[in-house]
């Protein structure tokens, strides 16, 4: 008897462990699997149920991850709780809200993909077990299924770099530090933020081990990274390899290419798959995107290089499938005109706003993929920019242009998410993730009433129209504008007399009135109280009024310089106050929330790290990266300054206002010193011989010439403590926003 119960006590854990429902549901809330049956059904065609069971709520799903899109569905559209980034825990009744009636959800999209290689940098560079936990628990409820998975990526690299002759110094100096590493992945450069420590090997083996199992408990399939050709840039003449020069990115020397005529090109890429898969398995999916970023090369077969990149893939698993981005030149036809359908998976990177797949676009292709698979994604941010931003009518509009029959639209299997940034918008996210399960077009003013409801467990009249405002203004860029994520803010850019966008390559253009921005934070404020201790309501409430602050923070910019363009000195000295002011108001308010503040950034690094050595090196690589992003040359000529913004506390206090008050002293201190003499226009200096045109340029305001990195370079190597804790009150200190705005 004793052997019997002790048979079906194991079952019955083995049962449990076998179900990571349950464990999904133990970490929003410890106890709430008691209140949920699910129940795996064999099924070709992807669908979640719901239905009532007693007391209890029964999901139905042909997957696991299919059956948490259940879960998340209920959750939010029954029992009010809504489930992101800022708040994965809840409290999750223990009288849940009865299914009336079985719900029904299918979907022919099988496939849903996660990730940018820049996701991998931009947020996720410090992540540790516990950050990933929760991340994937996100994706299962968002109904991903095809996770890009490079954690770790770089320790098969220098596995293999060593097997082939090169020693840890020169390896140290080809594979990036942690804050970069996505760019050395796609080929765009080397070293810059390394060497790495052992101890980084070690760990990144590690947590990319147990990232992979609970993705495979989930049902989901990884996509690994593949080989594509890359090498170090001396792999010429360090191996006598046939390569050809990858040239410069912004700045940065990238790694060159094999040629995929190369007599080793085989022997080094079958070399790569098996350290690959020694460490991590093998994969049905493997990620590609070789020449990213450049422009075509005469030197270049790319027919033969995409026949010799796919041959290897299917040396080692002859099933699999080729991953690639669908970005600018990328996929080349000529790479992959002679490929077969089933072989190629294309990820449509921007399909919101600059889709190839065959809709009028400035990306069109006329005939899209052709013959190939491809995904349908949703690029949303760029650089992890703090902003709201969004493009609710061409995200529906050009989703439900893919149902319409045509051979461009013929081969679509999915989604992707694939944001350069994430922990951001996530009225976005969630619009995107439910497009599977909705076959017929939506009206969007519905569904952001019944969002809204969702976020906050309430049906109030101030939210919904404050929703209602965000809805058609900020988060509905309309088609033909295409800059790259959110509106960026005055207080991140370096100063100048005719600041606009913030990066180099934001094409950004108003499509708002910043008036709207207030509005809807004003109506936030009005019904602050009532939602106190409501974590989607405070964590909406301090990025509504930062988005309102920051829009209004331009105008006052723009008067400021109209002061010093009129000369109007008074004027100026207020105004300007005004302004830096407006940027400390602005530390304080995201002081409040803990996902606002550089700490959240610099912790996390510091804490990866086992020496102070180790730990001031991540936290160089997290500095970097939000303010300079490279050294002089690749900052300043190369562009790529500030690409990485954010408004966060500590930045905007220590960095940002740094930079535009000594910008603002320096203007003050122009127009004083043009209120006395000047020798050489009396006669007895060089402008003696000026022509009057010349004279009249001089006269114009230029604004004073600053050497912007060499006040910007300190910063990012200083290690002061920046903590991720919050201080303040969110509602009091949007409230404190609001009455400043009056």
């Amino acid at each position: 008897m004793k052997h019997i119960l002790l048979s079906i006590f194991l079952l019955c854990s083995l049962i449990s462990e076998a179900n990571p429902i349950q464990g999904l549901l133990e970490r929003i809330d410890k106890g709430a699997g008691d209140k949920f049956e699910t129940e795996l059904v064999n099924s070709k065609k992807d669908f979640f149920e719901l239905s009532q069971d007693k007391d209890k709520i029964l999901i139905k799903g042909n997957t696991w991850v299919n059956i948490a899109s259940g879960l998340n569905w209920y959750l939010k559209y029954y029992a009010g709780i809504q489930l992101t980034w800022n708040n994965m825990k809840a409290d999750i009744p223990n009288k849940l809200p009865k299914i009336l009636k079985p719900e029904r959800h299918e979907t022919d999209l099988k496939l849903r993909y996660d990730f940018n290689y820049c996701t991998f940098s931009y947020s996720m560079a410090f992540w540790d077990w516990q950050r990933w936990q929760t991340e994937i628990d996100w994706m299962a409820l968002h109904g991903v299924n095809l996770p890009l998975a490079i954690v770790g990526e770089e320790v098969v690299w220098r596995n293999m770099l060593l097997k082939l002759g090169y020693n840890k110094e020169e390896i140290g100096k080809f594979i990036a530090g942690p804050a970069f590493l996505a760019w050395w992945e796609m080929n765009n450069l080397e070293g810059w933020g390394g060497p790495l420590p052992d101890s980084w090997y070690n760990a990144q083996e590690a947590l990319q081990k147990k990232i992979l199992k609970r993705m495979n408990e989930y049902g989901m399939q990884p996509v690994l990274p593949g080989f594509c050709g890359m090498m170090p840039h001396d792999a010429k003449t360090k191996l006598g390899l046939n390569v050809t020069d990858g040239g410069t990115w912004n700045g940065y020397t990238r790694p060159a290419n094999l040629s995929a005529t190369d007599k080793h090109f085989d022997k080094i890429a079958d070399l790569y798959y098996k350290e690959l898969t020694k460490l991590y398995g093998k994969a049905n999916y493997y990620s590609m995107d070789p020449f990213h970023e450049t422009n075509d090369d005469a030197n270049i077969d790319y027919a033969k290089a995409g026949k010799a990149m796919m041959d290897a893939m299917k040396r080692t698993n002859n099933k699999a499938t080729w991953v690639i981005q669908g970005w600018t030149e990328n996929p080349r036809q000529q790479m992959i005109a002679d490929m077969k359908n089933g072989d190629l998976l294309i990820a449509d990177l921007f399909s919101e706003c600059r889709p190839m797949f065959g809709i009028p676009s400035i990306w069109k292709r006329d005939k899209g993929y052709e013959q190939h698979d491809w995904l349908f994604c949703l690029l949303e941010n760029f650089g992890a920019n703090v902003g709201l931003h969004g493009r609710m009518d061409q995200l529906i509009n050009n989703f439900y242009a893919t149902k319409e029959v045509s051979p461009n639209t013929e081969h679509i299997k999915g989604i992707g998410f694939t944001m350069e940034g994430s922990e951001n918008n996530p009225v976005m996210f969630e619009m995107m993730s439910e497009l599977p399960w909705r076959p017929e077009k939506f009206n969007k003013e519905d569904w952001v009433r019944n969002y809204v409801k969702a976020r906050y467990s309430s049906d109030d009249a101030n939210l919904q129209k404050a929703w209602s405002i965000l809805s058609e203004t900020i988060y509905n860029c309309p088609a033909g504008n295409n800059q790259q994520g959110p509106h960026e803010s005055i207080f991140c850019g370096r100063p100048g007399l005719n600041n606009f966008q913030v990066k180099s390559w934001s094409k950004m253009r108003n499509y708002y009135d910043p008036a709207s921005t207030l509005e809807a934070a004003r109506l936030m404020v009005s019904v602050a109280d009532k939602f106190k201790g409501n974590n989607n309501f405070e964590y909406d409430l301090v990025d509504i009024c930062r988005q309102a602050l920051a829009d209004q923070g331009r105008l006052q910019y723009l008067k400021t310089i109209a002061d010093y363009n009129g000369f109007s000195i008074g004027q100026f000295d207020k105004d300007s106050k005004r302004f830096l002011k407006m940027i400390l108001l602005q530390d304080k308010l995201l002081a409040t929330r803990s996902e606002f503040r550089l700490g959240h950034w610099t912790e996390a690094a510091r804490n990866l790290g086992h020496t102070n050595a180790e730990k001031d090196l991540y936290e160089w690589n997290a500095r970097v990266q939000i303010t300079t992003w490279g050294n002089r040359i690749c900052a300043d000529k190369g562009g790529l300054r500030d690409y990485a913004n954010k408004e966060w506390e500590g930045l905007l206090k220590d960095f940002y206002y740094k930079r535009w008050s000594i910008y603002m002293d320096a203007l003050a201190k122009q127009m004083k010193q043009n209120q006395q003499p000047d020798e050489d226009a009396l006669g007895a200096g060089k402008n003696a011989t000026k022509t009057s045109s010349e004279l009249f340029a001089m006269a114009m305001p230029t604004g004073p010439q600053i050497d912007w990195y060499a006040i910007e370079e300190p910063w990012t190597l200083e290690h002061n403590e920046y903590s991720a804790k919050p201080e303040g009150n969110a509602i009091e200190m949007a409230k404190e926003v609001i009455e400043f705005l009056k």
